[in-house]
């Protein structure tokens, strides 16, 4: 049967449903921050398309859900947005807490830093899917423990914590090392990636990595 047959189709930055006839499409929208006049855009557009749902998803994107195939690229051109990485093995959507930019309890900039991280990486394709989450204060609402790499914001800096994964095998991150600046915390990210990107297997997550080859040779190995 015709419908047996379709499948995602990531080049269009679209997720077959469960129906197995309709596609969802997640415009990129950082940390969650959205402007009015994206809000009625996209509140536009699925309601020309007649999409099933507006749903907000736990990576802080909201995802028009229920677009026949023949609309999707039509969806995307009212939108004028670029797509998250909904999908794929590469940088997903960086998780970000308000930080001290909106929030009462945070003690570090984690939007900032957040921001910086999503306009670097979001979309690079590496050996996994790949999550990044930065929080402003240890109370972590970016879940920056279960991330494969998680940044856990102080007054003077950020922890940097990697390996964590969430989805059926939870793992909690181990601490790698303490980042006193935003340039600092950028820096390390660049060098985890570089070292996951040259010896993490197909499929392997970086906790996986970590495990496979023990923290003390990979910390070895990215912190230079």
């Amino acid at each position: 049967m015709a419908d047996e047959k379709k499948t995602d189709l990531p080049e269009k930055g679209a997720v077959l449903q469960r129906d197995r006839e309709t596609y969802a499409i997640a415009p990129d929208t950082p940390a969650g921050i959205v402007p009015p006049e994206i809000l009625r855009k996209i509140a536009d557009v699925a309601e020309k398309y007649n999409a099933a749902a507006i749903k907000i998803t736990s990576a802080q994107r909201m995802v028009i859900v229920g677009l026949k195939e023949e609309d999707i690229d039509n969806a995307w051109k009212d939108l004028g947005m670029s797509p998250g990485a909904a999908i794929g093995l590469c940088v997903r959507s960086v998780k970000i807490c308000p930080g001290t930019a909106f929030c009462k309890r945070a003690v570090s900039d984690s939007l900032s830093l957040g921001m910086a991280l999503h306009e670097a990486y979001h979309g690079m394709s590496l050996p996994a899917k790949f999550k990044m989450g930065a929080s402003g204060c240890p109370n972590c609402c970016a879940e920056s423990w279960v991330k494969d790499i998680g940044f856990i914001g102080f007054k003077d800096g950020f922890k940097v914590v990697v390996g964590g994964e969430a989805g059926r095998k939870p793992r909690i991150g181990t601490e790698l090392t303490y980042a006193a600046s935003m340039d600092d915390a950028m820096k390390v990210t660049q060098d985890i990636i570089d070292f996951y990107k040259a010896n993490g297997k197909p499929k392997e997550r970086l906790g996986e990595l970590i495990e496979r080859i023990g923290f003390t040779e990979f910390s070895k190995g990215v912190l230079k």
